[in-house]
């Protein structure tokens, strides 16, 4: 099991309680605990992000033959995360098309320089700038709200978190101070936190702590989706395969790729005209790349 997290106020309730933190955790198979997580008069079926899932408990051999693949610790704790994260986030989806030729076209003519610098220049990269400069201009999206759900803390940095898919599991290392690099160097980073994932030599330090997370399934497919937020982060944000389509230029129409932008945010913190503004204002980044790289 991982560090702990949880708030000040919910380690001073557990020591008064007595309750050891590590062995909880091991217990609710995640490592953020909350204050509801310390009432003991709670039942195991409580306890689970799903609640009582006792009637789940079918024998499927009876309609057929089966094989069982017990799940890895690992697995297990994103499970749980990831069913607490469903059951306690009010969240919504905001879907948004962002046209990305501007970006195409600057990517090759970035390439011979990428390939002197032995950089492969990805468009993540550049969605890693733009996310940068949103969270910046849009402070609510770079904020976690407590486990009390009283207080909203703003954060002062921004840590860009990169959904990776490997053969254990999702991953999501860190670009630490995103707002504070260049082009390239994020680039770099991008390739180097990948590769580290799918060999699992990420070290604590390149994992947690972001500001907001990146899952792309543009290079598998797709055409839009609902990602859910990776607490205690307030949105996520999704991006599926480009697609080609006809844009009307005032005289005909002309082929432009464009790519889906899928935003989930919790809406405790974050309304609808506020994700609408913070797509819009992406979009618009990824439509003058050059300036926003400068």
């Amino acid at each position: 099991m991982t560090d702990i997290i949880a708030p000040p106020s919910v380690r001073a309730l557990a020591r008064e309680k007595g309750i050891d933190l590590k062995k909880l955790a091991s217990d609710l198979g995640r490592t953020n605990i909350v204050r509801e997580d310390l009432d003991t008069k709670k039942t195991a079926a409580q306890h689970s992000p799903g609640g009582d899932t006792s009637y789940w408990n079918v024998d499927h051999a009876m309609y057929g033959p089966v094989s069982e693949e017990p799940l890895s610790r690992f697995a297990k704790a994103a499970a749980a995360n990831l069913s607490a994260a469903q059951s306690l986030i009010p969240a919504v989806t905001h879907h948004e098309y962002a046209s990305i030729d501007a970006v195409e076209d600057f990517r090759k003519e970035l390439k011979p320089e990428a390939q002197a610098r032995g950089i492969k220049l990805t468009a993540l990269a550049f969605n890693v700038v733009a996310l940068a400069r949103c969270l910046e201009e849009f402070p609510r999206f770079n904020a976690s709200l407590s486990a009390d759900g009283q207080t909203l803390v703003l954060k002062q940095y921004v840590h860009i978190g990169i959904a990776v898919d490997t053969p254990h599991g999702l991953m999501v290392p860190v670009i630490r101070d995103a707002d504070t690099k260049g082009l390239w160097q994020i680039a770099a980073e991008i390739t180097d936190l990948a590769t580290r994932a799918q060999k699992r030599q990420l070290g604590a330090d390149q994992m947690g702590g972001a500001s907001m997370t990146i899952t792309n399934l543009g290079g598998i497919g797709g055409v839009g989706f609902t990602p859910i937020v990776n607490p205690p982060e307030v949105a996520i944000l999704g991006f599926t395969r480009p697609e080609m389509t006809p844009v009307w230029d005032g005289e005909s129409f002309q082929p432009k790729p464009r790519v889906s932008l899928d935003l989930s945010y919790d809406h405790r913190v974050i309304n609808g005209a506020d994700a609408a503004r913070f797509c819009t204002r992406y979009s618009s980044l990824l439509s003058d790349p050059r300036r926003m790289v400068v």
